[in-house]
């Protein structure tokens, strides 16, 4: 049995134009609590906002469906309230290292 591999990833976000802050607010747990899950399984995640506080990123390893089946998650909170991206990141061998 072959063992898929696992790559690093990277979510950018954005605040949609005209973002109500309620939802902003509403919605801030729920990410929260998608990212302890993840967390809880001991996976590492980065993330965290840019100076301009309009962007975001998280930085992941996972395989792929790990990463598709989290991004769905996440796009089912995020839709109304956010834009976003999810990238598979090869230049980041860096994670790999850090997670053991």
């Amino acid at each position: 049995m072959s063992q898929e591999e696992t790559n690093p990833w990277v979510i950018i976000t954005v605040f949609k134009e005209n973002v109500n802050p309620n939802d902003l607010q509403n919605i801030a747990p729920q990410i929260q609590s998608l990212v302890d899950e993840w967390q809880s399984h001991g996976k590492l995640m980065w993330s965290g906002a840019f100076s301009d506080n309009l962007t975001g990123m998280a930085v992941f390893e996972a395989t792929k469906q790990e990463a598709d089946e989290f991004f769905k998650k996440y796009d089912s909170i995020c839709s109304g309230s956010l834009e976003y991206s999810m990238y598979s990141w090869d230049a980041m061998p860096l994670l790999s290292v850090l997670s053991h």
